[in-house]
């Protein structure tokens, strides 16, 4: 089954990759969680991404938001930048969006730890058909309970 790294550039962004590892979970996709800053880590980042074996790497990181970016500098795997909310929002936004030509980041909304998971399994689901199969079983899952909430009101 494939892999994903989450990666942390705090541990404060704890509860945004618990949002991902429960939708890991729930695919039965191995993960790995850890905590390496851009700034005052940048050799623990590299050290986290280049020995890792993950089919996926999701970065989550606040202000600067430079950890996607540069883990994205280090692979040529998918890195999936996940903005965290805080004081200026817009920093991190554009931290993780406006990545220069030739080293992309693939990006969710604030917060979305649970997207950048979903996304995750969507890239690997690509060559794993079981695992393509269990993507399309959420899609329904999501669809009935929105039929539900809809008859309940």
């Amino acid at each position: 089954m494939p892999k994903v790294l989450i990666l942390m550039g705090s541990k404060s962004d704890l509860k945004v990759a618990e949002k991902g590892t429960e939708i890991l979970k729930g695919f039965g996709i191995e993960y790995k969680v850890a905590v390496a800053s851009a700034h005052r880590t940048p050799k623990l980042v590299e050290e986290t991404v280049t020995k890792s074996d993950a089919d996926v790497i999701i970065a989550i990181a606040g202000l600067s938001a430079a950890l996607p970016g540069v883990v994205a500098s280090l692979t040529t795997r998918p890195v999936i930048g996940v903005p965290v909310s805080g004081a200026v929002n817009l920093d991190a936004l554009l931290s993780v969006t406006q990545m220069p030509p030739g080293i992309p980041v693939a990006a969710v909304g604030l917060d979305r730890g649970d997207n950048a998971a979903i996304l995750a399994a969507e890239i690997m689901a690509v060559g794993t058909p079981a695992l393509r199969l269990k993507l399309e079983e959420y899609r329904k899952e999501m669809e009935a309970k929105i039929r539900a909430d809809s008859e309940s009101v």
